[in-house]
C-alpha cells in the first residue's frame, strides 16, 4: 500500500483517470484506489469518476496479485506526476 496526495488541483478528471485505467490495465494484479471509506477498481473509469477526487485528496493505492510491488510503485509514481 502507498499513500498519494493528488496534486492536480482539478484532480482524477476524465483525462488523468483515463490515462490511469490505461496504466493499470498493464498489470495483472487487481489495484484499488481508496480515499477515507471509498475504494474504487483502478482499471475502471467509471468507478474512478465515482470517487470524485479532487486536488490536495489524500488516497492509497493497494494491489494483490503477482505484480502488485511492481504496479503499486508505477501508479504512485503516474498519480504523483501529475499537475494539471
Amino acid at each position: 500500500m502507498k499513500e498519494i496526495i493528488i496534486k492536480n488541483p482539478t484532480g482524477l478528471h476524465a483525462r488523468p483517470a483515463s490515462q490511469l485505467v490505461m496504466q493499470c490495465k498493464g498489470f495483472e494484479s487487481e489495484i484499488t484506489l481508496i480515499r477515507g471509506d471509498q475504494t474504487a477498481n483502478a482499471k475502471s473509469i467509471m468507478s474512478i469518476m465515482a470517487m470524485a477526487i479532487m486536488g490536495g485528496d489524500k488516497i492509497q493505492v493497494t494491489a494483490e496479485g503477482p505484480d502488485a510491488e511492481a504496479a503499486i510503485e508505477a501508479i504512485a509514481t503516474f498519480l504523483e506526476s501529475l499537475e494539471e
